[in-house]
This record gives structure tokens, C-alpha cells and sequence, in this order.
């Protein structure tokens, strides 16, 4: 059964590949633009719905016979509690890709219990950054609630910002949180870097703490005494080197030539487990992660109405192989 899904922020490098990947699935994608004109891939203009986040109107009437909406305009500190907000008013479900850890936090914390209320489930940082970690992490558990620690680390050969990753960046000032002792905490002011062993293409390298949306999203289900997320040095000096150009297309699908990997390893006591995903640029690979959770939500039994993290409403072995291709997925 094809769904009218709304993707906020669709003329965006990540919008455009969520857009896509709707309609190559049959799916009735609607384009929420500020202008109401959506430029795809093609090149060829459509006329989509205009929506400003500080008019609750023009999101209400953006979202007027739409079955989910699917919000990838970032900085997600201005649009994400007003989209979120306008989807509890249209009872539809609500997802998004932040990896901003404050915009996930106050989703969970402002808008838990009117998305109850309104019997809708809304999914913040569904994505590369946030979602994928959170769902590798549950499907290496297996069942476990509680372990002793959760470590996550991201490789990347390369890291080519969009600009609305470098728009992000610049305001995302706030302390980053990991999980120590069982709460959330600021990072130590000398946290050391260590190495860690990737499976191809990265192999061996020097990684440093970057905690991102992740860290928010495990700590609602997940009982551990520490998590720390770390990523490679390289995509680090790319991103912080003005000169490194925007993602470049290399496929017929759009996609660049950056090649990801990202594991976590799971401990407690004696027992030991590792998971790792890979594929091929982290802005096209979170396309079928909100889609995939947006189709589940849509087709699926009634999910958990509230602020949820992926790990908690999904069977996260079966989301995982339902990546395949895009991202490939090995357990050890």
C-alpha cells in the first residue's frame, strides 16, 4: 500500500537521497520546502508544500493528508519541536535525523507525553548518526538490558560536509554527554584518545570521543555504566578544514566515494560481543533508515506511542537485514 509521506527539508543533500529512496518504494513523497519548490535530482522543479517552522499554520497545512513526516531540515534545534509539534496535531508519526544531542534530549523531555496523549510515536536522530548505533547496539545484546559498558566507534575514510552539517556544527556549542556510572555526563576535559581495530577499508587507527545523538537514544532502554562513541581522526581534520568541498557524487545514485564502517562492542563481566555495519556515504545510507522505520511504523502493529529510540519498539536483527545492500551488517 503506497503512503503520503512529507519530507521537511527535501531540496537537502539528505532530503533529496530520503525523497528518492520514497519513490523508488512507490511511495507518494510530498516535498516541504521554504519556498514550496522542490528541485530533484533531475533537475527538474516541482511544486511542493511551503512551510515555515515559525508558523504553526503553514506546518499544519504542509502536513494536511499526509500518513508520517519525515523532518531532515536541519539545524534541528529550529525545526524539530515545531515539525514534531505539528505532527501531534496532525496524529501522524514523526521522525528525524538530528545528531545534535540537545535537540534529542528535548524531544524526549518536552514532548513524550503529548505524542502519548495523541497516541503517535515520534523517532528523533533516526539516522547514520544516532539511529544506526542505537539499533546495532540492541541487536548485539540480544534481550540483555543491562551490561557494563557500550563502546561505539565510527571510521570513515573521509568526511566532505554538507553545509547544513557545517551550519549544525557551528551553533552545536553545548557540553557533549556520554554515559559514565549510569547517567548522563559531560565528557572528561582529558579524555584520551585510544585505537581501535576497524574491519576494511579503515583498519587500525587513532580515534577520539565525539558523542553524538546515539548516546541519547541508548540511554532511554539501555542500563550500562558507561557508553562512549568515538570516530577516526581523518573525517575530523576534513571537517574542520573550511577548504574540504561538499559531498561529490560518484554514482548513478548520488552517492560519494566516502566508505563508512561503524561497530560497537558490547561488555559485561566475561561476555564480550562485537557488531559491524559498513557501506558507502553516511548522508545516502540514512535514507533507508528513516524510511525503513517510517514504512515499520506505517505497516507494522501499533507502535509504543511517545518519544522513542528505535531500540525500543523494533526487532533490530530484522531492521538490520532489511538494509541490505545499502548497509551490510556482521555480528561477531
Amino acid at each position: 500500500m503506497p503512503f503520503k509521506i512529507a519530507v521537511a527539508g527535501a531540496n537537502g543533500h539528505t532530503g533529496k537521497f530520503v525523497m528518492n529512496h520514497l519513490r523508488r518504494m512507490n511511495h507518494d513523497a510530498i516535498p516541504l520546502t521554504r519556498n514550496g519548490e522542490f528541485v530533484p535530482s533531475s533537475g527538474i522543479q516541482e511544486t511542493g508544500r511551503a512551510i515555515d517552522c515559525s508558523d504553526q499554520a503553514s506546518l499544519d497545512r504542509g502536513l494536511v493528508g499526509c500518513d508520517a513526516v519525515l523532518n531532515c531540515a536541519g539545524p534541528f534545534f529550529d525545526t524539530a519541536k515545531p515539525m514534531a509539534e505539528a505532527a501531534i496535531r496532525a496524529g501522524i508519526p514523526y521522525l528525524d535525523v538530528t545528531a545534535e544531542q540537545g535537540t534529542a534530549r528535548s524531544l524526549f523531555d518536552e514532548l513524550d507525553a503529548p505524542a502519548k496523549a495523541a497516541g503517535i510515536t515520534i523517532l528523533p536522530a533516526m539516522a547514520f548518526y544516532g539511529g544506526l548505533a542505537d539499533l546495532l547496539t540492541t541487536a548485539v545484546l540480544q534481550g540483555r538490558t543491562r551490561v557494563t559498558s557500550v563502546d561505539i566507534a565510527v571510521g570513515l575514510t573521509s568526511w566532505h560536509p554538507t553545509e547544513g552539517t557545517r551550519k549544525t556544527g557551528a551553533r552545536n556549542t553545548a557540553p557533549r554527554v556520554i554515559i559514565r556510572d549510569g547517567v548522563l555526563a559531560q565528557i572528561p576535559t582529558k579524555m584520551p584518545n585510544r585505537n581501535w581495530l576497524f574491519a576494511a577499508p579503515i583498519g587500525e587507527v587513532e580515534v577520539q570521543c565525539l558523542p553524538l545523538s546515539e548516546i541519547i537514544l541508548i540511554d532511554r532502554h539501555v542500563q550500562a555504566q558507561s557508553v562512549t562513541s568515538y570516530i577516526n581522526l581523518k573525517p575530523l581534520e576534513d571537517l574542520h578544514d573550511n577548504a574540504t568541498p561538499p559531498p561529490l557524487s560518484v554514482t548513478d545514485d548520488g552517492r560519494s566515494a566516502q566508505q563508512f564502517v561503524m561497530e560497537v562492542e558490547v561488555a559485561d563481566g566475561d561476555w564480550r560481543a562485537r557488531v559491524s555495519a559498513s557501506g558507502r556515504d553516511i548522508y545516502a545510507a540514512t535514507a533507508p533508515l528513516i524510511v525503513g522505520a517510517c514504512l515499520k511504523l506505517l505497516n507494522g502493529p501499533p507502535a509504543p506511542a511517545g518519544v522513542r529510540a528505535p531500540g525500543e519498539i523494533f526487532d533490530c536483527r530484522a531492521f538490520l537485514a532489511d538494509l541490505t545492500p545499502e548497509i551490510q551488517v556482521q555480528y561477531s
